[in-house]
């Protein structure tokens, strides 16, 4: 009788969804749950914004009833490193990103849309002030953001190269408690650009042991990934010692040939500082090339005051040389090959009609100075940072690391429509194919890992990392942000020549149970929100 009575028990859930009438249902597709274990066939109910059932449905209905046969339906891909922030006020349908199954967008390397001294004609000033605006726009995906350190820094002491006073390193903690409290991730750090390397070890500990206070996380673009990257790696465990925080290494990379031999070393020093006991983690990209501007090439003191002061330096001649020479002797690294640095484009429609797209090598022949003076000179002609693409990785090292258990992906880019005006400029590909370049040339080409693997990467472990509560997992309870994929199709097809091709491969992305890609097309609807951290106080 007691079997009898526990079997019955057992098939009423069953019982119950078979009569169910649910508002989406996701049939016959493969679910990788984001846990990392084998895949396995079922069906997915969907009511409201919330997973309500994972098995067999065939006798349930649905309003919205799709056959993902064939699929791999997983939860909605994390982007640990996005510059949608900007973007998705443009444009909330984030179409480059959605169409590779990312559902949320964390923004917060170094600079955060908030704090910030506010304009009268500014819409916020906070952090928590942009999460409601943003809200109020609409967006496709949702979104999330660190405090940037660089941010904090700015509102206090501007774009000086000193030491804040006892008292503005308090106001600089402030800022960074309000942040934590409106649902920042945590810190957020770019060390290797002006004005966030003014800022001492010391300073960063500091900031970080509020947001520690809070269950936040410390993210961090290192003080450098070439020459020095050991010393770097130094900085950032003693952070998450002293500090008492977990610690996420932004792109994990090795830039410049000569030191690609480091590898070893490197991951080697991770792992020690996991078995010492800290809580150590990073994302990549999945490219043998990074993105950011010319300007990362000048040593950091010349950028005191921003670009504008920035210019009017370069054009002394005492700065100019002080500059070279400091180039010359490897300040702040030894600079990479011109023919590894590809120019995307300038404010100046002049410069581009000369120079966009061309390698520093060939604007320099064509220009009739070395790499360097011809560096200077259009950076004060175009009064910018000029972006570029480095070709500076080895593949190998980039599989290699992929391959480590800790690390998650980002894109570093905006999430942005192939469409004017955004294709009239250059861009890295990785805009549009990091995730889809990791589960298509990496997982199933190349077989680097498995697909189980892949997606516990895209999901749960960066929702773990960032304390994201009911996300990151296919699992009765949680929020339906959900993608199916076709694994045997899925690619990316951007390249660094055309960077503006979307991804292919993904059918169907539901945010917060709401449609908003399917058969890969935009549905155009609006349902994301943000997502708040772990010291977030309504």
């Amino acid at each position: 009788m007691k079997l009898l009575l526990t079997t019955f028990l057992l098939c009423l859930p069953l019982i119950h969804s078979e009569k169910k009438r649910f508002d989406v249902i996701l049939r016959h597709g493969l679910i990788y749950d984001g846990r990392g274990g084998k895949p396995y066939r079922a069906d997915v109910g969907i009511l409201a914004d919330t997973i309500a059932y994972l098995g067999d449905l065939k006798n349930a209905s649905a309003k919205n009833d799709i056959d993902v046969v064939g699929l791999a339906v997983a939860p909605g891909f994390i982007n640990m490193l996005s510059w949608a922030d900007g973007s998705l006020l443009q444009d909330g349908r984030s179409m480059s990103d959605l169409k590779q199954g990312v559902t949320l967008e964390v923004f917060g390397e170094g600079w955060s849309p908030g704090p910030r001294k506010k304009n009268k004609n500014d819409a916020w000033e906070t952090l928590g002030e942009f999460f409601s605006y943003l809200e109020k726009k609409k967006t496709s995906t949702n979104f999330a953001s660190f405090v940037g350190a660089t941010s904090v820094r700015v509102c206090v002491l501007g774009y000086e190269n000193r030491k804040p006073t006892p008292a503005e390193l308090n106001d600089m903690k402030a800022l960074v408690r309000t942040a934590m409290q409106e649902g920042a991730m945590g810190v957020g750090s770019s060390l290797i650009y002006a004005p966030a390397d003014y800022a001492s070890t010391d300073e960063l500990i500091e900031l970080c042991k509020v947001a520690a206070s809070y269950g936040g996380l410390y993210i961090t673009h290192m003080r450098n990934e070439s020459d020095h990257i050991l010393t770097a790696l130094n900085e950032t465990f003693q952070i998450a010692q002293q500090a008492g925080i977990h610690t996420e290494i932004y792109h994990l990379k090795i830039n410049n040939q000569w030191n690609w031999n480091k590898i070893d070393n490197v991951i080697n020093k991770i792992d020690s500082a996991q078995k010492a006991g800290l809580k150590i983690t990073a994302n990549m990209y999945p490219y043998n090339a990074s993105g950011t501007g010319l300007t990362a090439r000048l040593p950091t003191w010349v950028q005191e005051g921003g670009i504008h002061e920035m210019c009017q330096r370069l054009t002394l001649p005492a700065i100019r040389k002080k500059v070279l020479a400091d180039l010359e002797q490897g300040v702040p690294s030894r600079n990479s090959d011109p023919k590894d640095v590809m120019v995307l484009g300038f404010r100046k429609d002049s410069l581009n009609k000369l120079y966009q797209s061309k390698r520093l090598s060939e604007i320099a022949r064509l220009h009739g100075k070395n790499a360097n003076e011809t560096m200077l000179d259009l950076i004060v002609a175009d009064r910018s940072s000029i972006p570029c693409i480095f070709f500076l990785m080895s593949e190998l090292n980039v599989k290699r690391m992929l391959q480590l258990p800790y690390v998650s992906i980002c894109s570093d880019a905006a999430s942005i429509a192939a469409v004017n005006p955004s294709i009239n400029g250059g861009t890295h590909p990785r805009t549009y194919g990091s995730f889809a370049r990791l589960l298509g040339k990496y997982v199933r080409d190349e077989k680097i890992m498995t697909l189980e693997e892949a997606i516990r990467r895209l999901t749960s472990l960066p929702a773990s990392n960032l304390k994201i509560s009911k996300r990151g997992l296919l699992r009765t309870g949680y929020y339906a942000d959900v993608v199916a994929f076709d694994p045997s199709k899925i690619n990316d097809r951007a390249t660094f020549e055309r960077p503006h091709q979307y991804a292919l491969g993904v059918s169907h992305v539901f945010v917060n149970g709401t449609q908003v890609l399917k058969n890969g097309m935009h549905t155009g609807v609006m349902p994301g929100k943000c997502v708040r951290g772990p010291g977030y106080k309504k």
